[in-house]
């Protein structure tokens, strides 16, 4: 990850990255392809296997949550200044009755994804009620496609989300230039744009309910 407190890499400003993304063309929001609530049979992970919950003093837009570590939520969180890193942790803002919507981060990789899918099935199972789960980001932990076992391993755990998308290897960012909408891969500049869309629509978008409604 870029060191975002190096004084010798510019930064692009708030302003520019508010630009950005509000020049952005209006698109439809992305239907769910999962489950958009928690259901009512699945059991909840191990103690020793759940994200931690951490509070937060003031609201954000949207939270990152990376569900391990060097997931890559502090690199996406520098793309839009109002998504915030939720540091490994899910999210609870103090006073706040509205939940906080959040997007997990996993690397590609067999460990991440199966973090990811643990999170997911901790969400599930209705243990972190103070959460609206937009969705999972998979951000590829190398060059190339993916062996065929991570592609199946892929497909598993995005039917446990609302919705999964994926991040590209950006060698641009590796080498620590800087991390900003504009110059993002194409299929980051998507996802930007379609997580606007379902923050505009104010809920995730779909039609899966719990299965005791």
């Amino acid at each position: 990850m870029p060191d975002s407190s190096n004084p010798w890499v510019s930064r692009p400003t708030v302003a520019e990255n508010s630009q950005a993304q509000a020049a952005m063309p209006a698109m439809t929001v992305p239907p769910a392809t999962g489950p958009v609530v928690p259901q009512a049979d699945v059991r909840a992970p191990d103690h020793v296997d759940r994200l931690a919950v951490r509070e937060h003093a003031r609201a954000a837009e949207l939270w990152w949550v990376g569900v391990h570590g060097g997931a890559g939520e502090s690199t996406l969180a520098e793309l839009v200044p109002q998504w915030r890193s939720a540091q490994g942790a899910w999210p609870r803002v103090s006073g706040e009755n509205t939940p906080a919507r959040v997007v997990l981060v996993a690397r590609s990789n067999a460990a991440g994804l199966r973090a990811a899918q643990t999170a997911a099935t901790q969400w599930a199972a209705g243990l972190v009620p103070h959460v609206e789960l937009l969705g999972l980001v998979i951000v590829a932990d190398a060059p190339g496609r993916l062996p065929r076992p991570l592609r199946d391993l892929v497909r598993l755990v995005g039917g446990g989300v609302p919705r999964t998308w994926t991040v590209p290897w950006a060698e641009q960012w590796r080498l620590g230039h800087d991390v900003s909408l504009p110059s993002a891969p194409r299929q980051v500049r998507q996802l930007v744009e379609e997580l606007t869309a379902l923050i505009r629509a104010g809920a995730p978008a779909g039609t899966a309910n719990r299965k005791d409604d």
